[in-house]
């Protein structure tokens, strides 16, 4: 796990390597144990370490190939990398580390660009070819790893973070109409290649991009979900079966890459509760780490799950760790996790990850989280609600997933930000993409492949990395994935859904975690607006800064303020618009407002 950043000249210049230090320097918390800079002419690198696998110099990046000169600098984990290193190795190749790093690199040499079809992993990459004069850019399939782009008529940038593109400088800070129907509509998700940000854009994850110093660019999509059925179909048994089998060949892909502890975030549910049951089936002394906060007051829900986290901690015989955060911890960790968002991020949770990232990352490096399985698996109860519901497949989906209608948008945003309902055109188009058999075959590719790129995979690297923890995911390894995908979606629904993973629980885990109702991870102090919670929401929306920009009508944002509680006030899913708008005003204050102006 890295931090990586550089530039490309489309202008013979040579690349600003200050410009560069300064990206790189922005990127220092996702890596302590290495920093460099390389450069040749047009193009430039930086790179931040966080050392997991080959804890040695051998792996620190930027890394040259000594035959081609190929030089590459790689965010991110190759899961597979010891079997591409012997198939390697088969083709003569030497190698002086022994990381991941240098196997994918010499994968390259090897095999070109299709060398990402081979990973199995999450990634984000740069890699200049100097006998192509080429640059190559290259992200996960699922967008694990992030990867931001700058690109004018001189030169592009990228760097692992938005806020780390901001500083290296001359970034068009204008808010994007677009992505702004987007934030607002999909529980702050705005899909690649857009951000808030009108000159920030996304690498699309499993996509690769080629650029030459002359402004040619090549963008390709190298992998794509099929949401079809295998015939014959298997049974029931077998699908079980092989759920179980993908499971723990992920687990123990995801443990073994790594030269240094791997502990699990134990939630207390089933996701997490089976990965620290299947772990234990072969490793000793596991480290777990559960999180929970102060109930707000008598007439709110319990703020923890130490109840099951606790209860499957003693089934294993974990070395188990637990923290309780005060609610006036929580608001005064704000700000902090503001200054750490990469985007806008309206999930309560956030400040959640931000904390217990910062806990956890004093005790070990890289941990297990099980993220991702809801999607996968058809654990929300959306899901069944968009099958049963009538009519056309956007108004189905967007009935029980759109934060907000188009009309009651434009009643929030000003109408110089107006633009035609483009998230239901673009959720239209996704649910019609070809290899999907069925309408929740669509959803549930378009949730796995897209949406939760952006929420929650955005958040669980962003904070974690901020604190130089790496997280994993197994839930959302590949093979794992493509087999949830051929499944029958109504198998996966059975039971309150995510019955395959249920049935591999049972007899691993206490029945009490597998059949106890579905738990969220709420955040009392950020849930319920009042206090000084609101009276800071209500600061930011009528700040100077506020006006000025000029994003909301003022008799919307004023019509929240008079009755912030009042349950027409909260959005279905992800807590109050009220939060929304104040969010995005405080992260552009922080992110935006500060950024070095366009020369």
């Amino acid at each position: 796990m890295c931090g990586i950043c550089g530039e490309l000249r489309f202008d013979g210049a040579a690349a600003d390597l200050a410009a560069v230090q300064r990206m790189r320097d922005a990127l220092a918390a996702r890596g302590p144990d290495h920093a460099a800079l390389w450069q040749d002419g047009g193009v430039a690198f930086g790179h931040t370490r966080l050392a997991i696998i080959d804890l040695s110099a051998a792996s620190d990046q930027p890394m040259v190939d000594a035959a081609t000169g190929c030089v590459l600098v790689f965010n991110g984990v190759i899961y597979n990398y010891r079997a591409l290193r012997a198939e390697l190795v088969a083709h003569g190749h030497g190698f002086v580390s022994q990381g991941d790093t240098e196997v994918l690199l010499k994968a390259y040499v090897q095999w070109g660009e299709d060398c990402v079809r081979r990973l199995d992993g999450m990634f984000a990459f740069a890699l200049w070819d100097p006998r192509r004069h080429s640059l190559l850019l290259a992200r996960d399939r699922f967008g694990m790893k992030p990867l931001y782009l700058a690109q004018d008529g001189q030169r592009l940038r990228f760097a692992s973070s938005l806020p780390a593109l901001l500083a290296g400088g001359g970034v068009d800070t204008a808010i994007d109409p677009v992505a702004l129907h987007h934030l607002f509509s999909l529980h702050a998700v705005v899909p690649a290649p857009r951000t808030i940000l009108r000159g920030v854009r996304k690498l699309p994850p499993a996509h690769t991009l080629r650029l030459q110093p002359d402004g040619l660019r090549w963008l390709s999509r190298y992998w794509d979900l099929r949401a079809t059925r295998p015939q014959p179909q298997p049974s029931e048994a077998e699908w079980i079966e092989a759920t179980g089998s993908a499971l723990r060949a992920a687990l123990a892909s995801h443990v073994h890459a790594a030269d240094v502890p791997v502990g699990v975030l134990l939630s207390g549910g089933l996701d997490s509760s089976l990965l620290v049951g299947l772990l234990a089936e072969s490793a000793r002394d596991l480290r777990t780490y559960s999180i929970g906060f102060e109930t707000l007051d008598a007439h709110t829900e319990q703020a923890d799950e130490f109840a099951y986290s606790d209860l499957v901690a003693q089934a294993f015989g974990t070395r188990h760790h637990k923290l309780s955060i005060p609610n006036s911890a929580v608001l005064q960790r704000l700000p902090h996790t503001v200054a750490r968002m990469t985007e806008p991020m309206f999930s309560h949770d956030v400040v959640a990850f931000d904390l217990l990232a910062e806990w956890v990352g004093r005790d070990v490096k890289a941990v297990l989280a099980g993220q991702g399985a809801d999607e996968v698996f058809a654990g929300y109860f959306w899901y069944a609600r968009m099958l049963a519901a009538p009519g056309l497949p956007v108004q189905r989906f967007a009935a029980q997933y759109v934060d907000r209608d188009h009309a009651e948008w434009r009643r929030f945003i000003a109408p110089e930000f107006h633009v035609p309902d483009v998230t239901a055109e673009w959720i239209e188009a996704e649910l019609q993409r070809p290899h999907a058999d069925g309408f929740l075959d669509q959803v549930l590719r378009l949730d796995v492949t897209t949406l939760i790129v952006d929420d929650p995979v955005k958040r669980v690297d962003n904070l974690p990395m901020a604190h130089a923890l790496e997280l994993r995911v197994p839930f959302l390894d590949r093979a794992l994935v493509e087999l949830a995908a051929s499944m029958p979606p109504e198998f996966r629904l059975r039971d309150g859904g995510k019955f395959p993973l249920k049935a591999v629980a049972r007899g691993v885990i206490p029945d009490a975690v597998i059949d106890r109702p579905k738990g969220y991870f709420p955040v009392p102090a950020l849930k319920h607006v009042r206090g000084p919670f609101l009276e800071h929401m209500r600061d930011l929306l009528h700040s100077r800064a506020c006006r000025e920009r000029g994003v909301y009508q003022r008799d919307f944002i004023d019509a929240l303020l008079a009755a912030p509680e009042a349950p027409q006030h909260f959005t279905r899913i992800q807590g109050s618009k009220l939060w929304h708008a104040a969010l995005l005003e405080w992260w552009l204050q922080t992110h935006v407002d500060r950024a070095p102006p366009i020369a």
